[in-house]
């Protein structure tokens, strides 16, 4: 039962922040504010949270987490890619499950929050380098490989984010922000990828120099 209840307290600051931040801006809210909005003491913040930065990127750092759970939950015989993409597509279907109408739109909002908020920008491109590594030294431990001395499991995980976040770009820009619409958008991305790496190139569709 305490655990429930800190969870439940950490969950009521997060989701405050989140509010006030979207609705003053990140800048502009005090962490007594937030305090104040779940009636708890500066204190009891800080048992949770280092800062105003540590908590708007709260979620991001869940999802984080969640992603390395399910890739090192991975069965040990399937490819190293493959067990990313599945990890990657577990994890979108749990937060399909939990989603709430108008989470899209929240998770627009907040993206456009950080990038632009150098503060965050800056925290947000930090996590995303540690998740790297983190990924690619559990691809590592899969493969029976040294990261510190074979390059391919960081060329792997790079190339993984980079088809991810140009798949996150595009869904962004869409009028449905729904996670179905993103799982379609990704495995799009990733047939493309599979189009450049092997060499099919159809005449006219990339200019050339």
């Amino acid at each position: 039962m305490r655990e429930r209840k800190k969870e439940r307290t950490r969950e009521a600051l997060v989701d405050a922040a989140l509010e006030l931040f979207l609705r003053k801006g990140y800048d502009a809210t005090t962490i007594d504010e937030i305090v104040a909005a779940v009636e708890v003491s500066r204190r009891t913040f800080f048992r949770y949270f280092a800062g105003k930065e540590e908590v708007a990127l709260a979620r991001a750092i869940e999802f984080e987490g969640l992603f390395l759970e399910a890739l090192t939950a991975r069965p040990a015989e399937e490819a190293p890619l493959t067990a990313l993409r599945r990890a990657g597509a577990e994890v979108f279907a749990r937060v399909a499950e939990e989603e709430q109408e108008g989470a899209g739109q929240e998770f627009l909002r907040l993206r456009r929050m950080i990038e632009a908020t150098p503060v965050l920008l800056a925290a947000s491109l930090r996590n995303a380098m540690e998740l790297e590594r983190r990924m690619a030294r559990e691809i590592a431990r899969r493969e029976g490989l040294e990261p510190e001395r074979d390059r391919r499991p960081a060329l792997l995980v790079t190339l993984y984010h980079s088809v991810m976040r140009v798949a996150m770009d595009e869904w962004t820009e869409g009028e449905v922000l729904d996670v179905a619409r993103l799982a379609r958008v990704i495995d799009e991305a990733w047939d493309d990828m599979g189009t450049l790496l092997t060499g099919r190139w159809t005449a006219g569709e990339i200019p050339r120099a």
